[in-house]
């Protein structure tokens, strides 16, 4: 049986269509052509059902990945609420000039659907209002869907009750800088631990988004599932 990562439920199969994939969207493409599977970031330009997938072919440093007929393949997909995973076989590769490739259309998906909880560790400046509407500065060190953690070197103006949070986040595979402005209820407060002995210590106060715009959901979603992926050390 597959064993799931901290943060997802038992993996499932799933039928294509639950996987929600849309053209342009962003897969992971793990290639096993050395002994460690290697990961690459691509994306799906379409399909032909029950025939072929058509992704494009990763770029590294510059250059297109070595790819060739019969590699096998790993894809990974977010489905907006699960990961979705399965295996591929390339078909056939085109190089210059769009560099793309035609891949066995999956015949099993698994998928694990991903906790709403799951924090990303983060260290991202962000301001935070409260009753008195000043801004205070403060790092975000964990991020979710839900809410964040947020520490200050000085003790905020209020323990409870509703502020704002003002951070920026940067958006994949552009790398472009979204402003994020949110309500959100200080759930709860305390202090942590300075990072050296010669430090005070910081305070530290947990929130909870409220009315979270959808786009700037969708950006906290992809942001656990690459962190998912990628780097899970990350996940809280």
């Amino acid at each position: 049986m597959a064993s799931s990562a901290p943060g997802e439920n038992a993996p499932t199969v799933y039928e294509f269509e639950q996987m929600n994939l849309q053209v342009g969207g962003r897969v992971q493409f793990i290639t096993h052509r050395t002994l460690k599977p290697i990961q690459h970031f691509s994306s799906v330009i379409g399909w032909v059902k029950d025939e072929y997938l058509i992704v494009k072919i990763p770029f590294e440093n510059g250059a297109p990945i070595a790819l060739n007929e019969g590699d096998k393949l790993t894809l990974r997909v977010f489905s907006g609420v699960n990961v979705c995973s399965f295996s591929c076989v390339v078909h056939r590769v085109f190089q210059r000039p769009l560099y793309y490739a035609h891949v066995s259309f999956p015949d099993r998906i698994q998928g694990t659907n991903l906790r709403t909880s799951m924090r990303v560790k983060v260290d991202i400046p962000a301001q935070l209002r409260g009753d008195a509407g000043i801004d205070q500065r403060v790092f975000i060190v964990n991020l979710s869907v839900s809410g964040a953690l947020v520490e200050s070197a000085r003790e905020f103006g209020q323990q409870e009750g509703e502020v704002a949070l003002k951070f920026t986040l940067i958006t994949q595979p552009d790398n472009r800088e979204v402003l994020i402005t949110t309500r959100a209820i200080i759930r709860n407060a305390g202090t942590v631990k300075a990072p050296a002995p010669d430090l005070p210590p910081r305070y530290s106060y947990g929130l909870q988004f409220i009315d979270l715009e959808h786009a700037h959901y969708l950006m906290l979603q992809n942001l656990t599932y690459e962190a998912l992926i990628a780097d899970r050390q990350k996940i809280v």
